[in-house]
């Protein structure tokens, strides 16, 4: 299952590290590739992970998330 997260606040490499970090750290997340150009996220589940889990670990990253896709 993939996952589609559009992000506001990214703005350098750092950012995106902080993204990933916080993503990869929530049971479920197989894998994370984070596009700091186009402001997006994608993410890769192991099984169903609710989108308040993933706005939450982005949110506490200092990031906004403006949605969720899939």
């Amino acid at each position: 299952m993939m996952k589609k997260i559009f992000i506001e606040g990214m703005s350098c490499a750092h950012c995106v590290g902080h993204v990933e970090e916080a993503l990869k750290e929530i049971c479920g997340v197989k894998s994370v590739s984070v596009n700091l150009e186009q402001k997006f996220a994608t993410v890769e589940l192991a099984h169903e992970v609710a989108d308040e889990k993933l706005r939450a670990a982005i949110d506490e990253a200092g990031y906004e998330v403006v949605k969720i896709e899939g």
